[in-house]
């Protein structure tokens, strides 16, 4: 039993020191621990989560209830989205996996502060499942990127989330993962306590493209989607770099 906890915890940093070293991990991190599940820890061969689990975190996804078919958001009951700004979004569609609320914001937590690098192939296994559920599929040739985090977030954490999750959902959905293809022009500060008006201030010029997709097809890979402001940033630096379509790949959508 010893022997597998040290096992357990030593998955995550061992991969992280391989990226550092080499820049990308071959293997797929949930690969390098026993199989148990991500949220209660019970015995799960089959999958990061066990079936109880996976059902909670999608079932605010699978409740049946009105969506924007845009942005994703749910709408409970309003007509017209509130988030869906009257010109509309530089994105053509967003999917997410569920929605940002307990259970499934654990294992957002997990990665973002505590580093828990195999849930970013718990929260890629998820939002791979809604891709291929969603409706047209990704084109073959749909190049992924990932919202580029900032510097002080970087440093801090050690690494990109957003790039943790697009690595490993390259690898399931068989697609190029090409986080050079986008930068930041400019480093800004956290919108974490910024509101919605703020974040589309701050999202403006935020990012550049940094190489040729002219007439490609985009995924862009995020964890969180808020506001949308950061994914319509980017959305329109792709496009105005020639890009022919922007999707936004959300590991969850917050419902307000």
């Amino acid at each position: 039993m010893a022997y597998m906890n040290f096992l357990r915890e030593s998955a995550a940093p061992i991969a992280a020191l391989m990226r550092r070293l080499h820049g990308a991990l071959p293997l797929d991190p949930a690969a390098l621990a026993p199989g148990h599940c991500d949220l209660c820890q019970c015995a799960s061969r089959a999958s990061r989560l066990c079936p109880y689990c996976r059902g909670l975190v999608l079932a605010s996804m699978a409740n049946g209830g009105a969506r924007c078919a845009v942005c994703r958001l749910r709408l409970d009951g309003r007509k017209r989205c509130p988030d869906c700004p009257p010109g509309g979004y530089a994105f053509d569609r967003i999917i997410a996996a569920f929605d940002y609320a307990a259970p499934g914001d654990l294992l957002i937590h997990q990665l973002k502060s505590r580093g828990k690098f195999i849930s970013a192939a718990t929260l890629a296994g998820l939002l791979a499942d809604a891709v291929q559920d969603a409706g047209p599929p990704l084109s073959k040739a749909t190049i992924l990127v990932s919202v580029p985090a900032g510097r002080a977030a970087v440093l801090r954490r050690g690494f990109n989330p957003a790039a943790e999750i697009a690595r490993s959902l390259s690898r399931r959905l068989r697609l190029a993962h090409r986080p050079e293809l986008l930068v930041r022009a400019r480093d800004g500060a956290s919108q974490t306590r910024l509101n919605r008006h703020e974040r589309g201030l701050h999202a403006r010029a935020l990012f550049r493209c940094a190489g040729d997709v002219s007439g490609r097809d985009i995924a862009v890979v995020d964890d969180v989607l808020t506001t949308g402001s950061t994914l319509h940033s980017i959305a329109l630096a792709l496009k105005e770099a020639g890009a022919a379509s922007v999707c936004g790949l959300v590991v969850a959508r917050t419902p307000y």
